[in-house]
């Protein structure tokens, strides 16, 4: 959760700056009507307020709602605030899996379980957020195993 609130951070601070510069243009150019000058700093201040709050807000639902139950047959994965999914990989589908992490992650020491299974819809599933020595547990759970192919 910590992870997704220092991402929130990083977002927020890139919208503050695009919103003040392009704030910043509208105001040089003279295109802004004069009664909307005085205004312009408490829209730019409460937009950049809103943004942060969300990015800090959110990811507590996020975390809330998101799961994993790892059985023999393979896993299935809960997902969504708003918008919930189950999405169930079984170990015979899956045709590789990538443990992966951004140097953000790896500050934190998280990564990513990506799995690839044969198809097109929902051929590449991610699980996000994992303690790196759990994703790479997950991974050599999830491997095929008794058959002649190598992974």
């Amino acid at each position: 959760m910590e992870f997704q609130r220092a991402v929130g951070w990083v977002f927020s601070a890139v919208v503050a700056g695009v919103t003040f510069v392009a704030a910043v243009g509208a105001w040089a150019s003279g295109s802004l009507p004069g009664w909307a000058i005085p205004f312009l700093p408490l829209v730019w201040l409460a937009l950049t307020v809103a943004v942060a709050w969300f990015c800090y807000v959110w990811p507590r639902y996020e975390f809330r709602w998101t799961s994993y139950v790892l059985d023999e047959d393979g896993i299935e994965i809960r997902s969504g605030v708003i918008w919930r999914a189950i999405t169930t990989v079984p170990r015979s589908r899956v045709q590789h899996i990538d443990v992966s992490q951004g140097p953000l992650e790896r500050s934190y020491g998280l990564g990513r379980l990506v799995i690839f299974t044969a198809g097109t819809n929902h051929s590449r599933v991610e699980l996000p957020g994992l303690d790196y020595s759990a994703a790479f547990a997950l991974r050599n759970h999830l491997l095929p195993r008794g058959s002649d192919d190598a992974v």
